[in-house]
């Protein structure tokens, strides 16, 4: 950012990506409670099949474990959660979608209101539906490994003893 950078305000976008085809669906909220959580997932309940499995990948963020959202959650079985590690958004195909937002709308974009962040993404999330294209996984399962222990030789050499599991303290002892 530069020193005259000024903040016009923010949004929440929570996006679902049907993988098959590539298409998006997203809305901005105000906030990022859980009650709009669950208004998002309510309207995923209505645009799907109700015989189809929708599995929703989710980061650990403490509106996804909210006590109301579990027990949604809960009512509604053919939503199959799966929670990623932290760090590791690169394992949720829509933060993809969300690279492609940011490079391509909102780093090139201007904007003086939330109103008007919010007119950008809508517009690009109803350019890119109309003519998605599903995103493929190119890495090997070896290629990941690789780099993975490339990464753990290179910390060695930084920190001796760094990439060792850590050993848990026994409470109570």
């Amino acid at each position: 950012m530069t020193h005259d950078y000024k903040r016009n305000g923010t949004t929440t976008l929570f996006a679902a990506l049907e993988l098959a085809e590539g298409k998006v669906i997203g809305e901005c909220y105000a906030r990022h409670r859980h009650q709009e959580f669950l208004k998002f997932l309510n309207r995923l309940d209505e645009e799907f099949p109700e015989d189809l499995k929708l599995h929703v990948v989710m980061d650990n963020y403490g509106t996804h474990k909210h006590p109301r959202v579990q027990r949604w959650l809960q009512r509604h079985p053919r939503f199959i959660t799966h929670f990623i590690p932290t760090s590791s958004s690169w394992l949720n195909l829509v933060e993809r979608w969300f690279g492609e937002l940011t490079g391509k709308r909102i780093r090139r974009g201007v904007f003086v209101s939330v109103d008007d962040l919010k007119e950008a993404i809508a517009e690009f999330l109803a350019a890119w539906n109309t003519d998605p294209k599903p995103f493929v996984w190119t890495a090997t399962v070896d290629s990941i490994v690789q780099k993975l222990n490339r990464c753990r030789q290179t910390l060695e050499k930084i920190k001796l003893g760094c990439t060792r599991p850590r050993m848990r303290k026994n409470k109570g002892k």
